[in-house]
């Protein structure tokens, strides 16, 4: 590939990965149902921000992605200590950009699209246990609450997404965009 061509093919890439940052950002703010402490149901925000991953590749994905976790802090992000900060914003979100590790496989985007919301679930996991923990119900382990605080938001989305994704339509229109990446 031409000096010029890989140029073209980055300079779209990182477009694509800009724009699909800045509809992950809108749609994160359409809040289908919200919980306390942040937690919510968004209309595909994950979604386009694991595209970047998936059609970019992993390294391109985990940037955009990070640089996703920051736009959260700046629209409204809660912070409680610099640790929570890494672990909710920048390690959460940067981890939706592991979809690149399966994009050039059978189903490569419901599993890297599953495997970016898993390192999301992660870190939001270990950040509910440390930072959150104090309030789970009384009688309630912090382990156990955090789990299923995480679980109800991030796998309801997750859940919801690979269904729309696995629709005919939709997954032919997403892999001939993914084509015209390459």
């Amino acid at each position: 590939m031409s000096n010029k061509t890989n140029n073209r093919k980055n300079l779209y890439q990182l477009v694509l990965c800009a724009v699909l940052i800045a509809l992950a950002t809108a749609l994160g703010m359409v809040k289908l149902f919200h919980l306390p402490f942040g937690g919510s149901i968004t209309l595909f925000s994950m979604l386009a921000a694991t595209l970047c991953g998936y059609y970019c590749g992993t390294a391109k994905g985990l940037i955009a992605c990070v640089a996703l976790g920051l736009l959260n802090i700046v629209f409204g992000g809660y912070i409680l200590h610099p640790a929570q900060v890494a672990l909710d914003y920048i390690l959460a979100y940067g981890a939706l950009g592991l979809s690149g590790l399966t994009a050039n496989k059978e189903h490569g985007l419901t599993t890297g699209y599953l495997i970016g919301v898993a390192g999301r679930f992660f870190f939001s996991f270990l950040s509910g246990v440390i930072f959150y923990g104090e309030y789970a119900p009384e009688g309630m382990n912090a382990v156990v609450y955090s789990f299923l605080y995480q679980a109800t938001y991030l796998g309801l989305e997750a859940l919801i997404t690979v269904i729309v994704i696995n629709i005919p339509a939709v997954k032919n229109a997403l892999k001939k965009l993914k084509t015209q990446v390459q």
